[in-house]
């Protein structure tokens, strides 16, 4: 067993037994104990839980009681996804030492699916911000540079991804915490249609634009990730009662019939040299696989009034009553939304649903749209640590791209696409209709799959 193979490799022979799931956790930790000291990917290994997991999962599959493709497969939980019995930190000293009652509902379908819990991944503080350097328990570097971030506020999961700690790790995306880190680090990152997906259980950031999601190694193991974990939740006001397809068939049924859409004006704009030399390659090759490519224009929503509003309404209290257990700058971007009135978030929540509805539109003559992830490669920690203030800004610019996917709820993926001169990963980014994760998991799988061959 290697840390190259996918969980579509390997959910077979756990079947058939070739390898155990005991194999996959030991080797799972034996990486952790190796390389997390360096990336600072988890702030929390269940060594002796997962071993136990394992060990069950072992004898079940022994039994013929097989669950699935997660049955057995080590996985990880960004550390503001509850998990009973597991202290979830949100990476805020606040929450240091809370250890919840009750699984997310998310963690409840891992487990249902066979998943071994491995334990829990670093984040941006609360998942506000972009970088992941802004956290209680230290800065996530990028496990394809180490002096680079690996994005936020997922950053933990997609580092323990991309350096193979885990085959999977579950994140959140409110701008874009999913893709950008998957597309920084190297691997893939899947946001699903807003309620897609429970959020109950899980610390929020914004509650009408926070998503829960997959990061993977491969696309066919996105989609397997999100099979277990998507469906509606009678108990989570933001789910949706919508059917839930079956995503490893749909990647089969191919793309020759599909319609692109290429919004270039805003999500092309101001691209590093390498990071559009690497999308305009990536475009060259989904041109043959598709067939029709359409420029397009869209109107971007820019108000982050909800977002802030939201915010400060989670946190207004605590950070009144104890400010000095949060990180001082995300005390000053929660306190960003104290002066927003009701009134106001009213109005701007209102223009959020709109523009949900709206989005519709964008795909009367185009099935799928495609940009760039991140319009830059992964700034130096270095250098944002030297200016404070220019740490806002990147993340800003980071998350540029992915960010009004969030207000639309539309379901995105980021995948890797190239690499920079110096190495560092490029992502591109498919984003379709509503409830259309199928038709997004498509193309990014016959992409994949088409550069695959390629290198080969």
């Amino acid at each position: 067993m290697t840390s190259l193979e996918t969980i579509v490799e390997l959910a077979p022979r756990l079947r058939r037994r070739e390898v155990s799931p005991l194999e996959l956790t030991r080797d799972c930790l034996d990486r952790i104990e190796k390389l997390n000291p360096a990336l600072n990917a988890f702030i929390t290994v269940n060594t002796e839980s997962a071993l136990a997991e394992a060990r069950a999962a072992e004898d079940e599959i022994a039994r013929g009681d097989w669950r699935g493709p997660l049955h057995g497969i080590p996985v990880a939980l960004k550390d503001l996804i509850d998990a009973a019995g597991t202290r979830t930190t949100a990476g805020s000293a606040l929450y240091e030492n809370r250890v919840p009652t009750e699984d997310a509902e998310v963690v409840g379908r891992l487990r249902r699916a066979g998943a071994v819990i491995l334990g829990k991944n670093n984040l941006h503080e609360f998942a506000y911000g972009g970088s992941s350097l802004v956290s209680f328990f230290g800065d996530v570097h990028n496990p394809r540079d180490g002096a680079h971030i690996a994005g936020g506020s997922s950053g933990g999961s997609a580092a323990a991804v991309a350096a193979g700690l885990c085959y999977a790790a579950i994140g959140t995306d409110t701008a874009g915490s999913i893709r950008e880190p998957a597309a920084l680090c190297g691997c893939v990152g899947l946001k699903p249609t807003y309620g897609r997906v429970s959020a109950r259980g899980v610390i929020p950031l914004s509650w009408s634009l926070d998503h829960v999601g997959p990061l993977a190694a491969s696309v066919g193991d996105a989609a397997v990730v999100l099979q277990a974990v998507a469906g509606y939740d009678p108990l989570d006001v933001c789910s949706a009662d919508v059917p839930v397809g079956d995503y490893s068939s749909a990647l089969r049924e191919g793309t020759k019939n599909l319609r692109i859409g290429i919004p270039r004006p805003y999500f092309y704009d101001d691209l590093q040299d390498e990071v559009r030399a690497a999308v305009d390659a990536a475009l060259a090759v989904i041109g043959t696989l598709v067939a029709e490519v359409h420029d397009l224009q869209l109107d971007i929503p820019a108000d982050r009034t909800v977002q802030a509003a939201e915010s400060h309404a989670y946190h207004a209290e605590n950070v009144a009553r104890t400010p000095e257990l949060y990180q001082a700058e995300t005390v000053r971007r929660i306190r960003s939304g104290e002066k927003i009135s009701a009134a106001e978030y009213i109005q701007r929540r209102q223009e959020l649903d709109w523009e949900r509805r709206r989005a519709r539109d964008f795909f009367a003559e185009v099935d799928l749209l495609v940009t760039p992830t991140t319009p830059i490669a992964a700034p130096r920690i270095a250098e944002l640590k030297q200016d404070p203030a220019a740490l806002r800004p990147a993340e800003l610019t980071l998350l540029r791209n992915t960010r009004p996917f969030n207000v639309w709820g539309l379901p995105a993926i980021s995948v890797p696409c190239g690499f920079t001169k110096g190495g560092l990963p490029v992502g591109l980014q498919i984003a379709g209709p509503h409830w259309r994760e199928d038709l997004v998991l498509r193309l990014a799988y016959a992409y994949e799959r088409a550069v695959s061959l390629t290198a080969k």
